[in-house]
């Protein structure tokens, strides 16, 4: 079972990746949930993250706020695909109470300081400032961290924010600069495997049948998320990013990729927040990171239907 911190900016994909962390407690140790100012502002990320606990019923699962914006750049948000709130289209428990007092970089380092070597992984689905933050201020907690697995970036595809970044690493480049130099192992979910997530029409059909209160929430999720990608991108679905993180520590056979050097462009200008991967092995810069690319999506759907018919 792995211990495991999730810092999030919810956003419809990152509360359906935290609906699927909570009810997987069998297999995963959630210590606790932190969030970063990304999809939409703090406040909002945060109140989201409660809400998505309230529903899923582990009110024992800790939410810590984190950083209000980037290390050194002005926050950039996402409403136009999130709503104002970053949840908007779906109806949400009010939360029975609210996050720690604690700042989220402080509980992820008092976490790393108390684990054993590599007992904890992080998982960051947002912008990595909290991440970045609690390297820069405790770096010995590197011996503690067993991995990071993150949803950013893109290797052999187009950019979402930008012709050649993604949303998560655009938002905060030197954070995610800091971590891709940490010496930690790394794995990488990019674009170019979660545009291959598609909730397509059959699979939301498949998941608003179940008749629970965390797939019905999950469905109405998915029909307003669902509003802006298939226009964008011409796909047969809204791709679910954040949950192919979740689902690779539970099923990481659902995954196939590639160890590769991956750095993070961080000067001003078109390639601003741009993963540099060396898929090819062009340089002899040491690989930091494994890049997934491929995914079994029946095989993901399938188990995201069976973890959400048991709530």
């Amino acid at each position: 079972m792995r211990r495991v911190i999730i810092d999030c900016d919810p956003g419809q994909d990152d509360a359906v990746a935290l609906l699927l962390a909570l009810i997987s407690q069998d297999e995963l140790d959630l210590a606790g949930i932190t969030c970063v100012a990304g999809n939409v502002p703090l406040r909002h990320t945060v109140r989201n993250a409660l809400r998505v606990r309230e529903l899923s019923g582990r009110r024992n699962v800790p939410v810590y706020a984190g950083c209000p914006g980037p290390i050194l750049r002005p926050l950039a948000t996402a409403e136009e695909v999130h709503g104002k709130t970053g949840l908007d289209g779906v109806d949400l428990p009010e939360p029975d109470h609210g996050a720690e007092e604690r700042h989220a970089v402080e509980f992820i380092i008092e976490s790393c300081r108390a684990a054993p070597d590599s007992g904890i992984t992080l998982c960051p689905i947002g912008p990595m400032t909290n991440i970045a933050m609690a390297l820069v201020m405790a770096p010995e907690i590197r011996r503690s961290i067993r991995e990071i697995v993150f949803m950013g970036g893109v290797a052999l595809d187009l950019g979402n924010i930008t012709p050649s970044a993604e949303f998560n690493i655009f938002v905060d480049p030197h954070a995610a600069e800091i971590v891709a130099k940490s010496g930690i192992p790394l794995t990488m979910f990019g674009l170019d495997v979660t545009h291959k997530a598609l909730a397509t029409p059959a699979r939301r059909a498949a998941i608003e049948s179940i008749p629970t209160p965390v797939a019905q929430a999950v469905g109405q999720m998915l029909a307003y998320y669902d509003r802006t990608d298939v226009d964008r991108y011409g796909d047969v679905g809204t791709p679910l990013h954040d949950p192919c993180v979740i689902a690779y520590l539970l099923r990481p056979e659902l995954f196939e990729g590639r160890r590769c050097s991956v750095t993070v462009d961080t000067s001003d200008g078109p390639s601003l927040g741009r993963t540099v991967v060396d898929w090819w092995g062009k340089t002899d810069a040491p690989a930091n990171c494994l890049v997934v690319s491929e995914i079994d999506a029946d095989g993901f759907f399938e188990l995201l239907n069976r973890r959400f018919a048991q709530v």
